[in-house]
């Protein structure tokens, strides 16, 4: 297993001191089998009138926070550390009946995963089902697996990563035409591709750790990370990285999962001025490991 360390840090600055309205943050990762929190602290400036945590919808851990005055500059810094291991997608233990495409929910589950299944997005002349259905074999059983992982690949091949420093998402028709996105984009559009076939999709915020910031082509580092899930009969929720053509969870650090990229923003809020007061804003984020904590095990 690996040992991770996460800074991130968020400020904004003002022209003049305002008055901030509550803030949201979503930054303490999901505790499971494949990772485990160690330690975790938040720093906050100026000092927050309170820091209420709650769980969401989707089980994930928020922190609401109150503030009173008023100030020119807001910092949020997080520090995490937690253990990953790395779990191997082509060893998915995918029930016998889902093995090949198409195949049909536990009567069971099928309830609880229909709002992730349902298609989030208008497309009357479904434009992204068609582009789906090239990677569904014709005439001959289409693997499951496979199904899923040429899709992941075919949009990390065929789609341009591209940074945008306008907040919010592309809808997936507007990724598949424009041909290039951001990580958002692309899970989202995944999510949706998968939701097109039947298949229950959802989206995940997080990290990523780049073993080489200056040489690695892997995308995402220096900021928060998406990608996205598929629920597999027997196997669960499996983790796809569309912007890097990850399967499985290497490098990838889960903080929150939620139906629309809209329910699961790392850092949100609001303060009391005009537009122009706001000046600017820097996001700093590093993961590292520590250097002797991967183990390997036959």
């Amino acid at each position: 297993m690996t040992i991770f360390s996460v800074r991130h840090i968020t400020e904004y600055v003002y022209k003049r001191p305002v008055a901030f309205g509550q803030h949201r943050l979503m930054f303490r990762p999901r505790d499971s089998f494949d990772q485990t929190l160690l330690s975790s602290d938040l720093a906050i400036h100026p000092p927050p009138q309170s820091v209420r945590w709650i769980h969401d919808v989707f089980g994930n851990c928020v922190a609401l926070i109150e503030f009173s005055g008023r100030a020119k500059k807001l910092r949020f810094e997080t520090n995490i550390r937690l253990e990953h291991s790395e779990q191997v997608a082509l060893d998915l233990q995918i029930d016998e009946e889902a093995l090949t495409y198409p195949f049909a929910y536990d009567p069971e589950e099928a309830p609880d995963l229909e709002r992730t299944i349902a298609r989030q997005f208008p497309d009357p002349e479904d434009q992204l089902g068609r582009w789906t259905r090239q990677f569904v074999r014709q005439g001959q059983p289409t693997e499951t697996g496979r199904l899923l992982m040429t899709l992941c690949y075919g949009i990390h091949e065929s789609f341009t990563y591209q940074r945008r420093l306008e907040h919010g998402t592309q809808t997936p028709l507007q990724t598949l035409s424009l041909r290039r996105g951001t990580c958002r984009d692309f899970a989202l559009l995944m999510m949706e591709a998968a939701r097109t076939l039947g298949m229950a999709a959802r989206f995940v915020t997080g990290y990523i750790y780049v073993p080489d910031r200056d040489g690695s082509t892997t995308l995402g580092g220096g900021s928060t990370h998406a990608w996205c899930q598929v629920y597999l009969p027997g196997a669960g929720w499996v983790e796809f990285d569309p912007t890097n053509g990850i399967v499985g969870n290497r490098d990838l650090i889960r903080v929150g999962v939620a139906r629309d990229p809209r329910q699961a923003v790392p850092l949100s809020g609001s303060y009391d001025g005009k537009a122009s007061d706001f000046d600017d804003m820097t996001v700093q984020i590093n993961v590292t490991t520590d250097e002797n904590s991967t183990t390997h095990t036959g």
